[in-house]
């Protein structure tokens, strides 16, 4: 199994930055994919960005495009979404997510295998 501990989330104003963190653990081999979601009460989580290992491709939500950046350390089994220009719309719960396998749809919940506990964000106007 992989473990996912996301940290770095807090209370910021609107315009400010914040980088959160996702340290994996265990078999992180088998991760292609990672993966940053975000979920708000009452509705359903979202993707926000993923990261390929391999190659470094990254994808982004057209909400957080420009914004936000997805980064990852192999070295440090660390996956990192930098989070500039919040937005009080940006204020969520933050799941980080692995996915096993490489190819296939990365922009859903369904596809991704482990799971974090997830880190608040709150943006305040």
């Amino acid at each position: 199994q992989v473990q996912l501990v996301e940290s770095g989330g807090g209370l910021v104003q609107s315009g400010d930055s914040l980088r959160l963190s996702c340290a994996a653990s265990g078999r992180t081999y088998t991760s292609a994919v990672m993966g940053w979601f975000r979920q708000t009460a009452g509705k359903e989580r979202e993707v926000v960005a993923v990261l390929r290992w391999s190659g470094g491709r990254t994808a982004y939500a057209d909400s957080v495009k420009g914004r936000f950046t997805i980064s990852g350390d192999n070295a440090k089994n660390t996956v990192y979404l930098q989070m500039n220009s919040l937005k009080p719309e940006d204020t969520a719960v933050y799941y980080c997510a692995a996915r096993i396998r490489l190819s296939g749809s990365y922009v859903y919940t369904d596809d991704y295998d482990y799971w974090g506990q997830g880190t608040q964000v709150t943006v305040s106007s």
